[in-house]
């Protein structure tokens, strides 16, 4: 299997794209960490992914720099090193400009951001010293602008330009890129978007509407994406900002 003994570390992992990427790497031979911000989750990702020995979960909040750094000590330590890193955590909070709190800005940068950067920090040492490589999850709302979504717009399209800075500052010995996720259909969409909306049907359809391949992404699919740009294949690609979009930031889409 492409990845068997690899090392993986992959935060905000107790669902979504990030609970999708542990399956996938797993089912490729490596031993992964799996990362939540409580113990219920954790655990509960875990009896999902069938739990063994190949598998183990840490919790820490990746809003705070010290559970950054702990959470990577906790993982090299059960780990014996690392090997690949994926950061997965993030919020999204779908609110007008005026609604938007200092408490919403600073938790959506904190974690999609700041807690992003302080992991990849703390794993450098051990990324440098297994040739390793780092793929951040960033977002097509890093590509392009979307209304009701300025703080997570902005937090995406900074982990874009900062995966290029550290692209350029740790090669050769370390490969930095990210993917660009479209919608993806999993809790988060369905529970942050979805169900808040007036009418979820009415507003599910002008999602898929703009959306050129006409349906969300799968998550299992973006989980592809992420062992692609951590496998031998893409073992000339660093900087690189993958989009797995349908179509989304190609342009503008319209029927006529």
């Amino acid at each position: 299997m492409t990845f068997t003994n690899k090392r993986v570390l992959i935060t905000g992992s107790s669902r979504g794209i990030g609970l999708a990427t542990a399956q996938r790497f797993l089912a490729e031979g490596a031993h992964v960490v799996i990362n939540g911000r409580s113990s219920e989750t954790v655990n509960a990702a875990l009896d999902l992914l069938g739990g063994g020995e190949m598998v183990s979960g840490v919790v820490a909040d990746m809003a705070i720099v010290i559970d950054c750094e702990t959470l990577v000590k906790k993982a090299v330590g059960t780990l014996g090193g690392l090997d690949i890193l994926v950061t997965a955590a993030g919020v999204a909070h779908a609110l007008p400009i005026e609604e938007t709190s200092e408490e919403i800005w600073d938790s959506t940068l904190d974690i999609n951001l700041k807690g992003l950067f302080f992991t990849c920090r703390a794993a450098l040492p051990f990324l440098r010293e297994s040739g390793g490589c780092i793929v951040n999850i960033a977002s097509d709302s890093g590509v392009r602008g979307e209304a009701f979504l300025a703080a997570y717009c902005a937090s995406k399209a900074a982990v874009m330009n900062m995966t290029k800075a550290m692209a350029l500052e740790l090669a050769p010995q370390v490969r930095v890129n990210s993917v660009c996720p479209g919608y993806v259909d999993t809790d988060m969409v369905r529970r942050d978007f979805i169900e808040q909306a007036e009418d979820p049907a009415q507003f599910e359809a002008e999602l898929l509407k703009g959306t050129p391949l006409r349906r969300f992404a799968k998550p299992s699919e973006i989980a592809g994406a992420v062992c692609y740009l951590s496998g031998p294949d893409s073992g000339f690609i660093t900087g690189s900002c993958l989009s797995i979009d349908g179509g989304t930031s190609a342009g503008s889409y319209v029927e006529f």
